[in-house]
């Protein structure tokens, strides 16, 4: 278990590698790099200790926007820590089931989250407060 928080944190850190004004953000955000997927940050909910997030990237599907992955997430800033609410992606087979043995689960979940955020932050992904994402998406 105590290898699973670890993990919790290094997330932690590497979302806010991203969005370093995570607690200030409101709303939706786009990172947009020249060569490369643009990524998505949608801001659910902001409380004193806690901040909710949607991360995903959006592809050009036969019936309009498919999000792969697509990552629902609670920031514990007090305990630096992510929660991950729900993950879908194609990439690593896994069960949304957190029951016995769900903790293997959680495992494979937060190392995906953990490879796709080091993955974004080596592509310069970065959101910002003051730069809000205001356009409708097209499919």
């Amino acid at each position: 278990m105590g290898k699973l928080l670890d993990l919790c944190e290094e997330n932690y850190h590497l979302l806010l590698a991203l969005a370093p004004q995570l607690h200030a953000m409101k709303g939706l955000y786009a990172s947009c790099r020249p060569g490369h997927m643009d990524l998505f940050l949608e801001v659910l909910e902001q409380t004193p200790y806690t901040t909710v997030v949607h991360l995903t990237y959006y592809f050009a599907h036969e019936q309009g926007q498919c999000a792969d992955p697509d990552a629902l997430l609670r920031v514990y800033h007090d305990a630096r820590q992510i929660e991950v609410v729900s993950l879908r992606q194609k990439a690593l087979p896994i069960k949304a089931s957190y029951q016995h043995p769900g903790l293997l689960n959680k495992w494979k979940i937060n190392v995906f989250l953990s490879k796709w955020l080091s993955f974004c932050g080596a592509r310069q992904h970065r959101f910002m407060a003051n730069e809000e994402f205001l356009t409708k998406m097209q499919g």
